[in-house]
């Protein structure tokens, strides 16, 4: 009777083995599936850039399978929220290496998550393209060395850092620059560095420099010291939220300097919470929202999910085109052929020409743009690059 039973599992286990095998083997549905992991803010005050990056990440796979997926494979997208937390960007990339099996993955558009999944892309040998992590280590270590696996599609912080002192120094002739930075924030520490570096070689004066920690909703104590100094130009590197609070009590303390930041104002939200405070305000950005060649991608995303489309979006869009260009190029759903293909593909973005440099896996010589608040509308202004 022992025996009998010892067969009949047996046999039950060899017919699981070979249904498993048809099924995920040769042929099989698994191996028809690309799949592709996204991670970003989908809860907390950047919510409204992680749902913006994943609804475009959403609308292109949809675009891409209708026109029969890439290698002739259906793309599946896997999404996770890392409520604007490190700790999270890790263990949502663990799952997405681990247990979905992506080939890749985009995002997170923040540098201080960025930087923290950096160890667990070399251990499962997964790439990841950022989209807005400016600073500097999210694809180079404090050892002057690539991380084999962390890519983006951005400028970096120094670049932007200079941008905004040059263009402040030589367009507008701006020549005692105060700075209000957040000490909490990888991006917004690297974005003051280099524009205080800059701004001073230039022969700008920095008169005040204050600080404050994410979550603060009280700027009055720092822009007053900041009003004393009497400063031309305030350098606001840091993200929407914080922008319209601290703008909005600025002016109510009667401060009237020009307002400049980066890539972490451009959002709908911000007009809505401070419009008239942040008027005739310069912003450091990545394209032209206005340009007739970003239009039809904006068009289609507002006509799909009633909604504007925000600068995160464009971005997340240049980073998939990467992608899928590079998986072409490998001619594979292999996670480190895309790596290596990452850097010999080029596509053309909305953003721009995007070439990543096999040197630091940054986009090479990508131009920002300069844009001015204007009737709570960004007004594009001129590309403006530094060497």
């Amino acid at each position: 009777m022992k025996k009998r039973f010892s067969i009949i599992i047996s046999i039950l286990l060899v017919l699981t083995m070979i249904i498993t095998a048809c099924g995920n083997g040769g042929g099989g549905p698994a191996e028809d599936t690309i799949k592709i992991g996204w991670i970003g803010s989908l809860t907390g005050d950047q919510a409204v850039w992680g749902t913006c990056e994943s609804n475009t990440i959403k609308m292109l796979i949809e675009e891409v399978n209708a026109n029969g997926g890439i290698l002739g494979k259906k793309v599946e997208g896997i999404y996770y929220d890392t409520k604007g937390d490190a700790a999270e960007a890790v263990n949502a990339t663990k799952r997405l290496a681990s247990q979905d099996k992506v080939v890749a993955i985009i995002g997170p558009n923040a540098s201080g998550q960025a930087i923290a999944i950096s160890s667990v892309l070399e251990e499962y040998k997964v790439p990841d393209i950022a989209t807005v992590a400016t600073n500097p280590k999210v694809t180079v270590g404090d050892d002057g060395k690539v991380k084999e696996f962390n890519f983006r599609v951005c400028f970096i912080d120094p670049y932007q850092g200079a941008v905004a002192a040059g263009y402040a120094y030589d367009r507008l002739g701006l020549r005692k620059a105060a700075i209000l930075y957040d000490v909490a924030s990888d991006y917004s520490q690297g974005f003051t560095e280099f524009f205080e570096k800059t701004f001073t070689e230039k022969g700008g004066t920095i008169v005040a420099k204050e600080a404050f920690k994410e979550g603060d909703v009280e700027f009055k104590p720092q822009l007053s010291r900041i009003k004393d100094a009497n400063p031309d130009l305030i350098l606001m590197p840091y993200y929407y939220k914080e922008v319209a609070l601290s703008a909005n009590q600025a002016r109510e303390l009667g401060i009237d300097a020009v307002l400049m930041g980066g890539d972490g104002w451009p959002s709908e939200q911000l007009m809505t919470m401070a419009a008239d405070a942040i008027e005739g305000s310069y912003i450091v950005n990545h394209l032209d929202f206005n340009d007739p060649e970003v239009k039809p991608l904006r068009d289609r995303y507002s006509a799909k999910y009633n909604l504007p489309m925000e600068l995160n979006g464009y971005m997340a869009h240049d980073a998939f085109l990467l992608l899928k260009a590079a998986i072409e190029d490998a001619g594979a759903a292999d996670p480190v052929k895309i790596a290596e293909s990452l850097t010999k593909v080029s596509v053309e973005g909305v953003t721009g020409t995007i070439k990543l440099s096999p040197e630091d896996h940054n986009p090479i010589g990508k131009q920002a743009a300069i844009v001015k608040i204007e009737n709570a509308d960004y007004v594009f202004q001129e590309k403006y690059g530094v060497e």
